[in-house]
């Protein structure tokens, strides 16, 4: 089996660290962390090595540290400078990373990296070598005080470098055409006798694969921090979409069927909609991190109707016969859920799927464990969730992202255990009277509203003028945003203890 590889793009101008500091950061904001690096115990012929590079790059070590502001927030920066020793990472580059990096823990500052390094310092060896260790055990403590941490992966960045904080980011983007892998392709060709293929090492290819969420110059890089930063540091704002909520249930429930084949028509809203007419400052995530990526599932940080929070929702658009919701889909979905834990950010989650893959892939790829290991998820996160059942609920990839703190389903949104025609089929032997086991089963909104499975219905527009996408996605996100302001904040604006608030029904 042959894996096609993305070629690169074409590479803007390389940046040194000062001139990507400078684009990033607010004009006039940046403050050096830096202290000067002592090389007198260095052997004569290296410390003329550092001499020469120091000279060449207006630098005195391989990285730049320090703070400075984004869109007016506070920000830590660590950025390699290629020009000075190929950005290799020597004692002392570890030491002021780390340094920086805890520095940034302790002001409680957000965390913006850019690599572009060879990896460790050859010069030195093995003690610079394990000075990697040091740096993630400070990037991981930074993250385990809910600190965003988010990389700029430039051309090139291989080695331990990308094998230890060049990987570890909240969120990961990469400079276009940059050559981003564990192993350099001279080193690579000349242990092997051969090239390595080409198109794999790009930025491009990994973003692909899943394994970094974006590509992006480095005149883009400014504007996507600004989108983090705002959905990551920036307060609530009260929601202002109206609400159309029926806390008792739909006046007149149209038959289980016909709600059924509502939510199956080409034309319905989904989860892009919701974002596209209802959202603000979408920051797109992609992948697992871990080589996985797969479309029928999306994963944002964003604002829905001014209340931050990671998004997870499941695009009916993208699932087909052809490409159903596989068990990498949910494997992305618990990253998001990990994000929102880590960030300490509400989860919201989107559910519309016709079902979960059935096929030998997806047995051999762990569907079943992914649905239970989404569950148990769900069911542990400490922070804010809110589940939207916003078309189809079908079987196991349903219930995976159901058991949140408050679950709103739209009017003609359904859940089952499978699909109707496959329940009648059981039941009766015939998926004739799949309709006549959807009404029996208590599929509907109303009906799940009744028996304390969901916990606010939002009717839909009627069919005419105000029967539009846009309005009933602002409808759901209006519900969705009115229930994480509640779960968020008490009356006086003190966050409320997560664990108090949730109230499942007895079937969870």
């Amino acid at each position: 089996m042959t894996t096609a590889v993305q070629e690169p793009a074409p590479r803007a101008r390389r940046l040194g660290a000062p001139e990507l500091v400078a684009a990033v950061l607010d004009a006039g904001t940046f403050e050096s962390w830096d202290r000067p690096v002592d090389t007198s115990h260095l052997a004569p012929d290296y410390r003329g090595q550092l001499a020469a590079a120091s000279e060449r790059s207006g630098l005195d070590e391989a990285v730049l540290t320090g703070r400075g502001e984004v869109g007016g927030r506070p920000v830590a920066v660590v950025v390699n400078d290629f020009r000075f020793l190929a950005g290799s990472i020597g004692a002392a580059t570890a030491v002021r990373i780390v340094a920086a990096v805890r520095r940034a823990t302790d002001e409680g500052l957000p965390l913006l990296a850019s690599t572009s390094s060879g990896g460790t310092r050859m010069q030195e060896g093995t003690p610079a070598f394990v000075g990697m260790v040091d740096i993630t055990r400070a990037v991981m403590a930074h993250r385990a005080a809910g600190l965003p941490y988010l990389a700029y992966l430039r051309h090139p960045t291989t080695g331990g470098v990308l094998a230890s904080w060049g990987s570890l980011a909240h969120v990961t983007v990469a400079e276009p055409g940059a050559l981003v892998g564990f192993l350099g392709p001279k080193v690579y060709e000349a242990l092997n006798g051969r090239a390595f293929p080409p198109g794999v090492q790009t930025a491009e290819n990994l973003a692909a694969h899943g394994i970094i969420d974006a590509v992006a110059t480095a005149d883009e890089l400014r504007g996507l921090v600004d989108l983090a930063l705002g959905v990551l540091l920036d307060a609530p704002r009260p929601p202002r979409l109206p609400r159309r909520t029926a806390a008792d249930g739909v006046a007149s429930p149209v038959p289980a069927w016909e709600s059924i084949e509502r939510t199956r028509a080409a034309g319905r809203p989904g989860v892009r909609d919701l974002l596209r007419h209802a959202a603000e400052g979408t920051v797109r995530l992609r992948g697992t991190e871990q080589g996985e990526h797969d479309g029928s599932i999306l994963i944002a940080l964003t604002r829905l109707d001014g209340q931050p929070c990671v998004l997870v929702g499941q695009d009916r658009a993208r699932q087909t016969p052809s490409s159903p919701m596989g068990p990498g889909a949910l494997r992305e979905a618990r990253r998001a859920m990990r994000l929102a834990e880590e960030l300490r950010l509400p989860l919201v989650t989107v559910i519309d799927t016709p079902g979960a893959e059935l096929s030998q892939a997806a047995e051999e790829g762990s569907i079943a464990g992914e649905i239970a290991r989404c569950i148990a998820t769900m069911t542990t996160m400490t922070v804010p969730t809110v589940s939207l059942l916003m078309g189809q609920g079908c079987g196991g990839g349903a219930l995976a992202l159901l058991p949140a703190d408050v679950v709103v389903a739209a009017e003609h949104a359904w859940l089952s255990p499978l699909p109707p025609e496959g329940a009648s089929v059981i039941v009766h032997g015939t998926p004739e009277r799949a309709d006549e086991l959807a009404e029996q089963q208590r599929v509907r909104a109303a009906d799940l509203l009744a028996d304390g499975i969901v916990h606010a219905v939002v009717p839909e527009p009627a069919d005419g003028p105000e029967s539009t996408d846009d309005a009933l996605v602002r409808a759901l996100a209006a519900e969705c945003a009115h229930h994480l302001d509640h779960l968020t904040t008490g009356h006086g604006g003190a966050v409320v203890s997560h664990a108090a608030q949730r109230g499942f029904p007895a079937a969870w």
